[in-house]
């Protein structure tokens, strides 16, 4: 675990008790997100995750917006309840007001491309790419079907792999 995060955390929730005058339960945190996400609030268990590759790759950026953002999400949820949308009007509050910062829902960091795996699927009127997890998901006995002719989709058996993202 990066100690620069951990620190910007106990920064953001320092900043929360001061001005909301309670206390807030600290959260888990996990460097185990992949992919195009850079952060993940998880409400209901306490849990921040964030993208360790796209940290290292925007470090000063990810700890000013990023970590804040998804800290905003907690303190949101926790001061407002779990009624409320999540880049709503009491967590752009949270980031104005409290941190500072511009109520962004994205980031803009740069992601590498990756070797993806696709595998092909056919029905009667077209063939269709799964993803690795949605292959996966129909060898454990998932269906699904084609949205255009309604027919149970099959595994051609065929599969294949090429740079996606960035």
């Amino acid at each position: 675990m990066t100690q620069a995060i951990l620190q910007r955390i106990e920064q953001c929730y320092a900043l929360a008790e001061q001005q909301f005058e309670r206390s807030f339960t600290r959260p888990q945190v996990s460097l185990c997100l992949r992919g195009k996400a850079a952060g993940m609030a998880h409400i209901g268990r306490n849990l921040l995750r964030f993208n360790q590759q796209l940290y290292l790759q925007n470090r000063e950026d990810f700890l000013r917006q990023t970590v804040a953002h998804e800290v905003a999400h907690l303190l949101a949820y926790e001061l407002y309840g779990i009624g409320i949308k999540p880049h709503g009007a009491q967590w752009q509050g949270i980031m104005h007001n409290l941190f500072q910062l511009p109520a962004s829902r994205c980031h803009n960091y740069q992601i590498a491309p990756r070797l993806r795996t696709f595998y092909l699927y056919d029905c009667q009127c077209q063939q269709h790419e799964f993803t690795a997890q949605r292959h996966a998901r129909v060898q454990r006995g998932y269906q699904y079907a084609c949205r255009k002719c309604r027919q149970p989709l099959r595994f051609s058996g065929e599969a294949g792999r090429r740079l996606v993202g960035g």
